[in-house]
């Protein structure tokens, strides 16, 4: 399809700035036409300011609306066919076959969502019946569900250009319940963007939904983030990327005379604890599944695993060998694109001056460009790795630092020195568990999920997957981005006293049509009240 390099105001087309930038091959450092101009300022309001009225005109979407809209927004990324895959391809250097199975991921998603929202129980319906007669106060009619919160700008993550995209999860879940979208896209890869959100637009007009139910503005700059999260329209923000912009994000939002909630994934370390037994008896099996996590996709998953603790001894020097000589034997690889590239190799130099930390493998092979990388793994002892910000800090990029612990004591120690992280995982036996089971209480303290005898990179989206953390995994320890609770992230809660019945919102109505669960009288049930 022929890209036109504008942006998207509801369904109209715009690019009114000077500035542009482009997208680029990072396997050649080419750059790909068309151009895309920053969104100005008039740009910008007139997205948000769509989004609003869409919101005030088409009042409360039905179910079936909004499930429609969700399944036809799911069959365009396939009907967009190899141009889409190899659009993304040259902008990214991902291979066709990730990108197609990330598009699978794309479609399944938004289904996942179509048939929540079809099945309807995630509003929470509640329903307190008036008791007249109560002594010494009657208790009112009170009916409370989850509404929709209204226009969510949302921020395309730059290492899934589908998934966490313009139409990915967050976008997903805000539009499932029931909220107009403005996106920004990511600006390392415009082309793929751009061929998304025209989908959705079509999908939006398809579903007779007012067109500025979905905007995309592009912007390379820091202005147009903070210009949409600033805007008096925005009532809530999704974001995967770093901790750098997200919390310029969330600093943003909060500086906002009404402040709105900012949902940020902003990475993390993700920790490994290779346990005693564990470590004796599959110490080798364990670094060949690490060195796979590490690697995978260059590094670039925000699970994948940076540190590994373990406590010293013959068994973990084994780890650390068998480890060295597989990620020795890795070829330099290429990043998303130069910016990211250049980071990873400023973290591995931060890293590696560090007194007391010694590289024990790089990854083979000349890297062909500005763009490509190679692993890299290190060691420490857990003194040092105690006294070192630099050595908690994620390090993007396939790069993993391995601490030796003095004892189970400091094992617990360096654990509880860890910030708030996506995932920890820990290697073990039956026996290493009860051996450790304080370690496994700290570290659930820490982050949004625990992993036993497995690798963190991999996010299943499922209604039980948590993709979250404490600070500064994540600006909200609360939600997930991935799974069905994302949709939480953007629905507020309203109750109703005393309103006649055909004034209620059909999920709080006695006779319940759409048969959903809801707590009635504290009791959970579909029937309608007796």
């Amino acid at each position: 399809m022929q890209l036109h390099g504008k942006h998207f105001i509801g369904d109209l087309l715009s690019a009114e700035g000077e500035a542009a930038f482009h997208g680029v091959d990072p396997t050649t450092g080419q750059r790909l036409e068309p151009a895309y101009h920053e969104a100005t300022a008039d740009e910008i309001d007139r997205a948000m300011n769509a989004a609003a009225d869409a919101f005030e005109q088409a009042g409360p979407v039905s179910a079936d609306r909004v499930a429609g809209l969700l399944e036809a927004i799911g069959l365009r990324p396939g009907a967009l066919g190899d141009a889409l895959i190899e659009r993304a391809g040259a902008e990214t250097g991902l291979s066709p076959a990730r990108l197609t199975g990330e598009r699978g991921r794309t479609v399944g998603q938004l289904k996942m969502f179509a048939d929540l929202v079809r099945e309807g129980s995630w509003v929470d319906a509640r329903i307190d019946r008036a008791l007249p007669d109560r002594k010494p106060f009657p208790r009112p009619d009170l009916r409370r569900m989850l509404i929709a919160i209204g226009p969510v700008v949302v921020f395309g993550a730059s290492n899934f250009p589908l998934a966490f995209s313009v139409a990915g999860g967050d976008t997903a879940s805000a539009l499932a319940a029931g909220n107009p979208v403005v996106v920004k896209a990511h600006p390392a890869h415009p082309g793929t963007s751009e061929m998304v959100a025209g989908a959705i637009v079509a999908a939006v007009e398809a579903a007779k939904l007012p067109a500025g139910w979905f905007s995309m503005v592009h912007g390379a700059g820091p202005q147009t983030s903070l210009a949409l999260v600033s805007h008096p329209a925005a009532r809530a923000v999704g974001f995967t990327g770093s901790l750098r912009a997200g919390r310029a994000i969330y600093d943003a939002a909060a500086a906002r005379p009404e402040p709105i909630p900012v949902y940020a994934e902003m990475g993390s370390t993700n920790p490994m604890f290779i346990l005693p037994q564990a470590l004796s008896m599959r110490g080798d099996e364990i670094a060949e599944g690490f060195k796979q996590s590490v690697t995978l996709g260059t590094g670039q998953f925000c699970t994948k695993p940076g540190m590994v603790f373990g406590i010293n001894g013959p068994a973990l020097a084994g780890f650390v060998k068998k480890a060295s000589e597989l990620i020795g034997q890795s070829p330099a690889a290429t990043m998303l694109h130069e910016g990211i590239a250049r980071a990873f190799a400023a973290g591995v130099e931060n890293v590696a001056g560090i007194d007391g930390v010694r590289c024990t493998a790089r990854g083979v092979g000349q890297k062909a460009n500005e763009s490509q990388a190679s692993a890299v793994l290190f060691e420490t002892e857990a003194e040092r790795f105690l006294g070192s910000d630099t050595l908690r800090q994620e390090v993007f990029g396939p790069a993993a630092l391995v601490v030796s612990c003095g004892s189970a004591e400091q094992l617990e120690e360096v654990a509880r020195s860890l910030e708030g992280q996506l995932t920890a995982t820990i290697h073990g036996t039956a026996d290493d568990l009860a051996r450790h089971g304080r370690l496994v209480e700290i570290l659930k303290n820490k982050v949004g999920r625990l992993i036993f005898n497995g690798f963190p990179t991999g996010v299943e989206v499922s209604p039980a997957m948590n993709h979250g953390g404490p600070y500064p995994a994540s600006s909200d320890v609360h939600f997930t981005s991935v799974g069905t609770a994302a949709i939480y992230r953007f629905a507020r809660p309203i109750c109703y006293q005393n309103f006649p019945a055909a004034a209620l919102p059909v999920e709080l109505r006695d006779e319940n049509p759409r048969g959903i669960w809801r707590l009635v009288d504290g009791q959970k049930s579909r029937d309608a009240p007796g």
